[in-house]
């Protein structure tokens, strides 16, 4: 019923997060003369957080969609039909404690995955190509 809400929230929080440390990150990587240092070898994690918030904001869209499409989130007050009575209520907070909290721990265990997989392919050393003739 609600459960979109909790990656939708856990959402908000990384891009606040994400826009805070890409603006530490700006500025650790800006020198005296104004010019951006480059680091190709890296990735920083600013972008890795993004990884994070896209595949947070993208579950929650489809999540609220799915809830709109069964009638369960109105376009009016108090826009989600369980909000309405209280023994609906209580499910519709059962829903989000066990639904909604699984689901933003799965995606963010699937991004901690990520980051795994990209931290083994940044300390590969790099092969050197060929050139073609």
């Amino acid at each position: 019923m609600a459960c979109f809400l909790v990656p939708g929230g856990e959402a908000v929080v990384a891009t606040i997060v994400t826009k805070i440390i890409e603006k530490k990150e700006n500025q650790v990587l800006t020198v005296k003369s104004g010019e951006k240092l480059e680091t190709p070898e890296k990735l920083p994690f600013s972008r890795k957080l993004k990884w994070l918030t896209n595949l947070l904001w993208g579950g929650a869209a489809l999540l609220a969609y799915e809830h709109v499409w069964h009638g369960e989130v109105e376009p009016w007050f108090p826009f989600l039909t369980a909000a309405g009575n209280p023994e609906d209520a209580a499910e519709m907070l059962h829903e989000m404690g066990t639904a909604g909290v699984g689901m933003a721990l799965l995606i963010t265990l699937i991004w901690v995955g990520m980051l795994g997989v990209a931290k083994v392919i940044e300390k590969r050393p790099e092969t050197p190509r060929l050139k073609a003739k």
